[in-house]
């Protein structure tokens, strides 16, 4: 079993308790918009973490990660991006990849396959499965302070197997 701590747009704000509740996790993901090199950094100094760059991160954070990341945690394949959208309302420059991953020919492909769909973006926490392309997606919203939203959130869950499961939404008052 692999415990996941998943935010997204801290856009250069990592709020102290971030640490506190992801202390029994035992990876981080990060969806994009960071702000910073050393929100990164104590991210890796903290737990193994993996990222991609948002459309507000310069060329500190930028340079460092991608804008896509595909792999694979215990037997669930990952698609990571920061603007990517949700069921229905995906960004069109998507759609090619899922439907070449989410096919029939290559939802035989282990490898291939897309299972879990992370962004960021919006920042509006949304886990929703898609039942025309056959993966879940999952948005943390936002963990940082920039923007409209009134709470800064966080997700938290487990990929045992094939299995995700025990998924918690955690709400930081934003002070």
């Amino acid at each position: 079993m692999t415990r996941i701590g998943l935010l997204s747009d801290t856009h250069g704000y990592l709020d102290r308790r971030v640490f506190t509740h992801f202390e029994q996790c035992d990876e981080i993901w990060h969806a994009g918009d960071i702000g910073s090199a050393e929100v990164l950094q104590s991210l890796r100094e903290f737990r193994p973490t993996r990222a991609v760059f948002g459309n507000m991160d310069s060329g500190d954070v930028r340079y460092s990660l991608s804008e896509f990341y595909r792999f694979r945690v215990e037997q669930v394949n990952v698609l990571m991006t920061h603007i990517g959208g949700y069921p229905g309302h995906y960004n069109p420059w998507l759609i090619p990849m899922f439907e070449k991953s989410n096919k029939p020919t290559a939802a035989e492909d282990n490898t291939s396959h897309i299972d879990l769909f992370v962004c960021g973006h919006s920042h509006i926490l949304k886990v929703q499965y898609d039942k025309w392309y056959g993966f879940l997606t999952m948005n943390p919203g936002a963990a940082g302070k920039q923007g409209w939203q009134t709470v800064q959130t966080l997700i938290r869950f487990t990929i045992d197997g094939k299995t995700i499961d025990n998924l918690e939404v955690i709400e930081l008052d934003r002070k």
